[in-house]
């Protein structure tokens, strides 16, 4: 469950979706915390350049493997509008980042993109919890559900 004061880092993923998109990209935003709170790094979608493993997630745990501890690492929460792909759940697990909390779920975005005729990505859709069992993952967040839906039906072009 999502805790008090938590709803700000996921506000902040949805701001950063949205600047993808007003980049041309994909609305994808995340946020890593710190166990004491302190924001440590966000990203956004990259992408449209070409580079499909260019995810806010994968960034952020490679930025985590790079500059903190392990101990750092597993206290550290990652903040996404979307919960993670198959890609970056197993980036997530492989750096041993701790909890995953995310606005909207993978079966939630896909099965609206489905309904839109968005043709499905090249690797299957998963649970950010069957591909690293091991890590907390917690979401959707019923209040930030559709200010991401529409972020992607805007990228999609999809009449509301």
């Amino acid at each position: 469950m999502v805790r008090d004061g938590e709803l700000r880092y996921l506000r902040r993923c949805v701001e950063l979706a949205a600047e993808a998109l007003d980049a041309g990209d994909e609305p994808f935003g995340s946020v890593l915390v710190a166990g004491d709170g302190t924001v440590l790094a966000e990203d956004r979608n990259r992408v449209a350049g070409g580079d499909r493993t260019r995810h806010p997630e994968f960034e952020l745990a490679r930025w985590a493997a790079a500059r903190l501890t392990p101990g750092e690492r597993a206290a550290a929460t990652v903040y996404t509008s979307g919960e993670h792909c198959p890609m970056c759940a197993a980036a997530h697990a492989w750096v041993g980042l701790g909890r995953i909390v995310y606005a909207v779920s993978s079966e939630q975005l896909s099965g609206r993109l489905a309904e839109w005729g968005v043709p499905a990505p090249p690797v299957r859709t998963l649970p950010a919890r069957e591909v690293a069992p091991a890590v907390t993952v917690e979401g959707p967040v019923p209040e930030l559900v559709d200010e991401v839906r529409e972020l992607h039906r805007r990228c999609h072009g999809e009449a509301p």
